[in-house]
């Protein structure tokens, strides 16, 4: 983790196979990338890689969900709105799942480290304030996701594919 860097990811690798996914090259491009996309994009997150096992138990835990889902995103303090957040800040926990990440990047034709920079975005937007409740909010996350993918080199995920929109 750079301690200059403007958004910092903590990598916290708990349980699952991430070799596929590379993570640490994909952590590194993704911070970088968000601060030129979101002002506010500073602070420090922590990525916890884990199993389906683990993402299971703290979706039944703290959503009430009996099943694992991609990701999970656990803000740190109050849901601040999007673009109010406070600079130099603990944003939160994003936490993945390997089998569950595997599994979509196969079944959508993508790659594994594609998937997983994308759901690391995702995660992250979720802890500055963004989501996906309504039509208008999701058109507003899914957007500047795709743009911070192409800045990435990755192709827009949502060009062929649909999220479980209501499970993060």
């Amino acid at each position: 983790m750079d301690p200059d860097a403007p958004l910092r990811i903590e990598l916290v690798e708990e349980a699952g196979d991430w070799h596929r996914f590379d993570p640490a090259a994909r952590i590194a491009a993704v911070s970088a990338a968000l601060p030129r996309f979101v002002e506010e994009a500073s602070g420090e997150v922590t990525l916890v890689l884990a199993d389906d096992a683990l993402v299971c138990d703290l979706n039944r835990r703290f959503r009430g969900k009996d099943r694992p889902t991609n990701v999970l995103s656990f803000p740190a303090g109050d849901a601040v709105p999007a673009g109010h957040l406070p600079i130099n800040t603990h944003l939160g926990d994003v936490v993945l799942a390997a089998e569950t990440l595997a599994r979509e990047a196969e079944a959508e034709n993508k790659t594994h480290g594609d998937h997983f920079s994308h759901l690391v975005v995702h995660g992250i937007l979720h802890l500055m304030g963004y989501d996906h409740e309504t039509d208008e909010q999701a058109a507003a996350m899914e957007s500047l996701e795709t743009a911070i993918l192409a800045d990435l080199g990755i192709a827009d995920p949502y060009a062929d594919a649909v999220l479980d929109a209501g499970d993060h």
